[in-house]
């Protein structure tokens, strides 16, 4: 436990933070269709409030800015991702109600950004692997529900859609977990299992050796078909177009990018090529689109072309946004922490996003995918037992 300790505490770089060992390249895919609970997505509809006015024009003599902020007190951010975990474990000392400067994030900087749900990264730095991953992972969890604990002002941990709106009418961030790296299940359906029981929310496919290039193995489909039993969410970030394209034939539950803008804008190997952008709409998953100048571009408006693209071809209902604070990336100018949100909904409000439109973005969005993945877990639940599958036996 000792070499674990000074594994966890000593070398690792916060900008090595949740990036796979090497993006793939994207690639074409042909259509798949998911099925989803028609239930969830009407809900996300109502969450994003419908009636919130879908006449952009009404305001047209308001400031942008602060039209927004008015906008995000009725439909706050949820955040699909954020590596403060990670960040927090190298401080000696933090106070995140006071504020921390330190870090992209804390609790002030969360209400002037109007912040309602983070999700909290457990990714590991690259060269963890086996028990030492499951441990750190661990570690980790631990962790965040300290920290939550030990600030009931501004934060309270959530496992649902529910308990997410319930968080925003206390005023308190909602913090969820995940998303996790695969190598925190040690190849263990078991494990995956008592990291749901901890809170575990959603888990990134890439990395596993049964998500490869090659798409998912038997065990790989196993995992998939086991994280819907439970309601874990199925992360497709930084894994190959052949995993991709078998989980969104295979998954009965909404996937979700944590990390991927669009390829036609920026070419980099976790953005998504339009194609898939399109069957991505059709299957009704979720593309949050990362904060970093490496994926988006280095300004508040290329990230706004970004969201026009992928609104354009996924539809509104499938675009959402990741902060991606404090991973060790870079932001674009005038998005440098998580008190910004106000400046880019500000610029889709100039670009002439409605307010229906928008409030799926911040909100209405993730609400329907976590809604679908419960929906999708209950009925899972009635039809199989908890998977004992081995990978050895699959895969051997």
């Amino acid at each position: 436990m000792a070499d674990l300790q000074d594994e966890l505490h000593a070398t690792a770089e916060v900008g090595e933070l949740g990036r796979p060992v090497a993006w793939p390249e994207a690639e074409s895919l042909e259509t798949t269709e998911t099925d989803l609970g028609t239930d969830a997505e009407s809900d996300a509809r109502t969450d994003a409030g419908t009636d919130a006015g879908t006449d952009a024009e009404s305001d047209a003599g308001t400031d942008p800015l602060e039209r927004a902020h008015a906008f995000l007190v009725g439909h706050p951010v949820a955040d699909g991702y954020s590596g403060l975990p990670w960040a927090l474990r190298h401080l000696p000392w933090f106070d995140l109600e006071l504020g921390e400067c330190a870090v992209d994030t804390d609790v002030p900087r969360m209400r002037e950004g109007h912040v309602g749900a983070l999700f909290w990264s457990l990714h590991l730095p690259e060269g963890l692997a086996g028990d030492r991953a499951v441990g750190a992972t661990l570690e980790q969890l631990d962790l965040v529900k300290t920290v939550v604990h030990a600030h009931p002002e501004g934060l309270r941990m959530a496992h649902s859609a529910a308990e997410i709106t319930d968080a925003r009418h206390c005023g308190r961030v909602a913090v969820v977990l995940g998303p996790a790296g695969a190598s925190a299940l040690g190849d263990s359906m078991g494990i995956l299992r008592a990291l749901h029981t901890l809170g575990l929310r959603v888990l990134t496919l890439a990395g596993a050796s049964w998500a490869s290039e090659a798409g998912l193995t038997r065990f790989g489909e196993e995992v998939l078909r086991e994280m819907n039993r439970l309601g874990v969410l199925a992360d497709l970030s930084g894994t190959s177009n052949a995993t991709i394209g078998r989980a969104l034939a295979a998954s009965k539950a909404p996937v979700v990018f944590t990390r991927s803008a669009a390829w036609a804008l920026r070419p980099h190997p976790a953005n998504l090529p339009d194609d898939l952008l399109a069957e991505l709409g059709t299957a009704k998953g979720l593309c949050l689109i990362p904060l970093t100048a490496e994926q988006t571009g280095p300004s508040v408006r290329d990230v706004a072309d970004h969201l026009d693209h992928v609104r354009a071809l996924a539809g509104a209902e499938c675009v959402g946004l990741s902060g991606t604070y404090d991973s060790g990336a870079a932001h674009p100018q005038d998005l440098g922490d998580a008190s910004c949100y106000p400046r880019l909904i500000a610029e889709l409000f100039s670009r002439g996003w409605s307010e229906t439109d928008l409030a799926l973005l911040t909100w209405g969005n993730v609400q329907r995918v976590l809604r679908g993945a419960d929906f999708t877990a209950r009925v899972a639940q009635q039809r199989r037992e908890p998977s004992s599958a081995k990978i050895a036996d699959l895969d051997g």
